[in-house]
């Protein structure tokens, strides 16, 4: 759980793209944003969802920051959006 909270927290990422994912996170519904975004059925563990995301979201940022005309906006905050949406699931199963 704290390495999720580490990750977390060491992304640098422009406000305003933090700022959609945030808004995003209320209309989050995990079995359909998750299966669209990790292209498969979704998973039942959030932690092993949570990696996968990152690792989607590392390479959408390595898009966006080398200025490649393939950059998907919509699919970065849609990809953040997921990612704070299970850390904040891992986190509740983690207090209970």
């Amino acid at each position: 759980m704290s390495d999720f909270v580490q990750m977390l927290h060491a992304l640098r990422r422009p406000k305003i793209l933090i700022r959609a994912a945030r808004a995003g996170v209320v209309d989050y519904r995990r079995e359909r944003d998750l299966k669209k975004l990790l292209r498969r059925q979704s998973s039942s563990v959030s932690a092993r969802a949570i990696d996968t995301l990152l690792a989607e979201e590392t390479r959408l940022e390595e898009t966006r920051t080398s200025g490649e005309g393939s950059y998907n906006l919509q699919r970065h905050v849609a990809v953040l959006t997921a990612i704070i949406a299970e850390a904040r699931i891992v986190a509740q199963i983690a207090a209970a």
